[in-house]
């Protein structure tokens, strides 16, 4: 079993019930933060003395307080820590399920497992830590479909962006502005009707609040 763990998650309950799941799994050293930027410090440090982690445990959403954070989000230091460590064996353990993001997780940002929080998540937890100390890639029940190929009901990146911006009531001439000055494609004022008139007949909705409505109830944004 793995013998060094950092948790990473901003409630002390969370992170009581996770050492919990470590100690009964046999890990000898396990270490608590509640930042970002302090785990990605510690995971820093214990590498240059030599005695570096085996497992990096995290939640994805942090709540702001008083403090300045480079890392403000499990998503921000995972990404630095797999740039840096690509070996790093790392499992998200939060109440994120919406398939894109656990498909960028998996795919872009290499996490070795994603456990869901939720009535059973200890249980999923335990499952996902065996699973990662096999070498094998592990995803909650729940989410299990991003593994697959996507459904009828799934959309792109693309679409995910344009369906934020809609939501945030901005006008389709200021969505095809702010999609030229961010480098998002196609940014014409055509296209981005296209695509809007396309995500209307996908959902069946019948205006754009309609719209934001029904994807916010799939989860999709």
């Amino acid at each position: 079993m793995f013998q060094k763990v950092l948790i990473s998650d901003d409630f002390g309950s969370i992170n009581q019930g996770v050492v919990k799941v470590l100690e009964q799994a046999g890990v000898a050293s396990i270490k608590q933060v509640q930042y970002c930027d302090d785990a990605y410090l510690q995971i820093k440090s214990a590498l240059k003395n030599q005695e570096p982690y085996d497992l990096f445990i995290t939640d994805l959403n942090f709540k702001k307080d008083h403090r300045d954070q480079k890392y403000a989000s499990g998503e921000a230091v995972i990404k630095q820590l797999k740039l840096e460590y690509p070996e790093l064996m790392i499992i998200t353990y939060s109440v994120e399920d919406r398939l894109q993001k656990v498909r960028y997780l998996i795919n872009d940002l290499k996490v070795n497992a994603v456990a869901c929080k939720g009535r059973n998540g200890l249980v999923d937890l335990s499952k996902a830590i065996d699973a990662v100390y096999r070498k094998q890639l592990y995803v909650s029940t729940q989410v299990e479909q991003a593994l697959y190929p996507r459904n009828d009901m799934e959309i792109d990146d693309y679409d995910i962006e344009l369906l934020k911006q809609l939501a945030l009531g901005k006008s389709k001439e200021s969505i095809s502005e702010q999609f030229k000055k961010d480098a998002i494609s196609p940014c014409s004022l055509s296209s981005i009707e296209k695509k809007q008139r396309n995500l209307f007949i996908k959902f069946r909705a019948t205006n754009a609040a309609h719209l934001i409505g029904i994807v916010k109830d799939l989860g999709l944004i």
